[in-house]
């Protein structure tokens, strides 16, 4: 399904009746291959963006899943960059991705960092936290940031009512909301919880100061914005 390299049907079935981990575990090897990875347009644009806040040491890709992010950062950071996920198989596929990262595997709900990094990404991963959960992600990040690190946060910002997107967003998020009311455990993965004024909002409620940037990107009836949170000196 989507690329003769990507997952068929059957898997991507299995996947979503799995658990978070166990379903990324599943499809780590053909993720790329599928439409849930985030464009090259989106990084590129990125890391233009970031670009101009620069120069900066040391990166921290949360959510790194197979490391996309990841090969953003290493254009960014001059020592060392750190991706963190929670899914060995994600991992597994960022280790090969990019041999020169520290990965470790952990829920970034409770990041195992303290001050040791100048930027932080994340990309296409917060819908698979529930608005509740967002504010303990958000302060893990703060604290693991050094003071005037910052935190960039690329999203797509919510669709038209009158384009594709809008009504596939709908769906699936619909889709998700039947699934997990009848399949232990849930799988949570949500697109339209994480618009960008909720995601504002968070990230000043954790401590950030917050600026937006349009990346002027548009894909399958999307326009993207960059996020961009600073933690005060």
């Amino acid at each position: 399904m989507f690329s003769p390299q990507g997952p068929s049907l059957r898997e991507l079935c299995v996947q979503a009746l799995s658990s978070v981990e166990r379903g990324y575990d599943f499809l780590a090897p053909k993720f790329d291959h599928t439409p849930f990875r985030t464009p090259d347009p989106v990084l590129e644009a990125s890391v233009r963006a970031l670009a101009e806040f620069g120069p900066f040491d040391r990166g921290l890709d949360v959510c790194c899943g197979t490391g996309a992010g990841l090969t953003a950062l290493d254009r960014l950071c001059r020592e060392r960059i750190t991706g963190v996920d929670f899914s060995a198989g994600m991992l597994g596929e960022a280790r090969a991705a990019v041999p020169s990262a520290t990965l470790v595997r952990a829920d970034v709900r409770a990041l195992p960092f303290t001050a040791g990094f100048d930027l932080a990404v994340t990309f296409g991963a917060l819908g698979h936290f529930l608005p509740s959960e967002r504010p303990a992600l958000f302060e893990g990040v703060y604290r693991a940031l050094r003071p005037g690190g910052l935190f960039g946060v690329a999203l797509g910002e919510l669709p038209a009512r009158t384009t594709r997107a809008y009504w596939t967003s709908l769906g699936f998020d619909l889709a998700m909301v039947v699934r997990n009311t009848v399949v232990a455990p849930s799988f949570v993965m949500y697109y339209r919880t994480t618009t960008v004024p909720t995601v504002r909002r968070d990230l000043r409620a954790a401590g950030f100061t917050v600026e937006t940037v349009d990346l002027t990107v548009e894909a399958d009836d999307l326009r993207f914005a960059l996020l961009l949170g600073r933690k005060p000196e």
